[in-house]
């Protein structure tokens, strides 16, 4: 049970959805921001953009971010949740593009606080083909899910532990994107 009462059947509206049903004025410039990180036209496939996603919320033990931008992510991957859960495991063996892994360090070293982005981390992202943007935007899908994660796991929020639960609302995602709260879970 969530640590405040959200208002609604945290069955039916588990991690994030139950605050943002609670707070739809926070909810809404929270989904924008999704909405242009995730899926706004870009260089970056939303599924490599929701792999970050998924890959920091794995690294922040978020169980509801991790499952539910896993699933976005193998949604739009043409390799599945085969590749998702190869990055989780072993991001240097995971059979994903140079310039993807190089991204995904950066993300990882922004989990683990900005400052810990160095130089050379750039500067071989750039070496293997990432711009500006694609940097820029790496940095600030990692530190906006490091928000969403403690935002989903400082509540206390319900997180499914079904995978099926996170495949049904990728769907939607896939779909329609984050512009509008959930009226209710998937599923």
């Amino acid at each position: 049970m969530a640590h405040i009462d959200l208002g609604v059947d945290e069955t039916e509206f588990p991690g994030i959805i139950g605050p943002m049903r609670y707070r739809p004025e926070t909810a809404k410039p929270l989904n924008e921001l999704a909405e242009v990180l995730l899926r706004a036209p870009h260089s970056m496939p939303p599924g490599e953009r929701e792999l970050i996603a998924a890959y920091v919320s794995g690294l922040n033990e978020c169980t509801f971010c991790c499952g539910s931008h896993s699933a976005f992510a193998a949604a739009q991957l043409d390799q599945g949740m085969t590749l998702v859960d190869q990055v989780h495991a072993d991001l240097d063996g995971a059979p994903v593009s140079p310039k993807l892994r190089s991204l995904l360090r950066i993300a990882g070293a922004v989990q683990s606080g900005g400052r810990n982005v160095t130089t050379a981390m750039v500067q071989d992202a750039r070496a293997e083909g990432a711009t500006d943007v694609e940097i820029h935007d790496t940095v600030l899908i990692a530190a906006a899910f490091c928000m969403f994660n403690r935002y989903v796991d400082g509540l206390g929020t319900l997180a499914p532990r079904d995978p099926d639960a996170y495949t049904q609302v990728a769907k939607q995602i896939v779909e329609f994107g984050y512009g509008q709260v959930p009226s209710r879970a998937a599923g």
